[in-house]
């Protein structure tokens, strides 16, 4: 491995535990953690947080390459946006701990299908987040509020931690034709709860 090689390699595993204590700062300590491997990806850990009535599963593995256009001849191995994704949910209503293995798919897909993972996009996962989940895909959300953005030393773009918001597949169809923004706009003026992992569409026209 040449030299630049081997110190951009170092510089990546050493984002991971950046990311780790930006989470730990922002959510406490996790309650527990598991780890999932793809065939030709790293592993993509998933991180749970306990507050009160709310679980939080944080994705950890994500950053530790940029996401680069999938229509670029050749890929950065330094320059380009770095995420992880965070979903809320209310603990104790369904088995939302199943959600492990659909969120590490989703951390993985900027490696395995070249994708970039930004707000406004919609991510499917082809079956329910968890047993029973009237959900099979996510809005990404804008970061910021939760988890700050960890900036990270030049030229490395700063991590951003990615809320993720089940959709119901009507909900996902609409999205489609009428954009993220007024989806949301729907769920707020609708009051709806997007942390109950049991609840119902939106009214819809």
């Amino acid at each position: 491995m040449p030299v630049a090689d081997e110190f951009y390699a170092r510089r990546m595993a050493d984002v991971l535990p950046l990311v780790e204590a930006r989470l730990r700062t922002a959510l406490g300590e996790p309650d527990a953690r598991a780890a999932v491997t793809f065939l030709g990806t790293d592993r993509i850990e998933v991180l749970r947080f306990s507050e009160g009535d709310i679980v939080r599963y944080a994705t950890l593995g994500m950053s530790a390459h940029p996401m680069t256009d999938p229509t670029a001849m050749v890929a950065d191995p330094v320059k380009g946006p770095r995420a992880e994704l965070v979903l809320s949910v209310r603990a104790g209503v369904a088995d939302t701990d199943k959600v492990l293995r659909p969120l590490a798919v989703l951390a993985a897909s900027p490696q395995v299908e070249g994708v970039v993972v930004a707000p406004g996009a919609s991510l499917d996962v082809g079956e329910p987040l968890w047993p029973g989940a009237p959900f099979t895909s996510v809005l990404v959300a804008e970061p910021g509020g939760l988890v700050e953005d960890l900036e990270l030393d030049e030229p490395l773009d700063p991590v951003r931690f990615l809320p993720l918001l089940p959709m119901t597949p009507n909900e996902a169809a609409w999205k489609r034709v009428h954009g993220a923004q007024a989806l949301q706009e729907r769920w707020l003026s609708s009051g709806t709860d997007l942390r109950d992992p049991a609840r119902r569409s939106v009214a819809l026209d």
